[in-house]
């Protein structure tokens, strides 16, 4: 199994959230979306990375990002995880494991998906994407590679979007 590549398109997908309420990724076309799977809501290492995403949320809006949680846990298991950690974005349900699958995240037997994620652009192609080995740092990781890919003017951040922009930070994975 590999992560989707940096530049491809981004896979559309329609899931439910914690609350039963169908996301789209066509809802947030023009921003960052970041994509974070883990293998099950409230076990000890991804709540650390959840916690970590939860207290820099104001570090990625500046920076035009959403952020999405996805596990195939259910939607009642996703919320009862969002609410007791006061997670401010939503908890995708991957039931049918479809998009796990789609973005390299699962294979068709997996029972739990992967750690990886996946940085989608503003222009809907993937932008970077990480087998997650450190859950505490990788939101400080992901906000390192949203600075890479953006540069700042005055207290707006301009996102850079042409296609032929590459940054290799790591010697494993491109950033478009």
């Amino acid at each position: 199994m590999s992560v989707i590549e940096v530049g491809n398109e981004a896979p559309a997908f329609e899931l439910p959230n914690q609350d039963g309420q169908t996301v789209s990724l066509s809802s947030f076309a023009g921003k960052y979306v970041l994509l974070w799977w883990y293998p099950r809501a409230d076990t000890p290492g991804w709540t650390i990375e959840g916690q970590g995403f939860r207290d820099r949320i104001q570090d990625f809006v500046k920076k035009n990002t959403v952020i999405f949680g996805v596990s195939f846990d259910s939607e009642d298991d996703n919320r009862a995880f969002k609410e007791k950690y006061e997670f401010p974005y939503d908890l995708l349900t991957d039931a049918q494991k479809s998009i796990s699958i789609a973005y390299g995240a699962a294979e068709t037997d997996s029972a739990r998906p992967s750690r990886v994620s996946v940085l989608i652009g503003p222009d809907g192609k993937v932008s970077a994407s990480y087998e997650v080995e450190d859950k505490a740092g990788h939101p400080d990781e992901v906000l390192a590679d949203l600075n890479r890919l953006s540069w700042y003017l005055g207290t707006d951040y301009k996102i850079c979007q042409s296609p032929v922009f590459y940054l290799n930070t790591k010697p494993d994975r491109q950033l478009l």
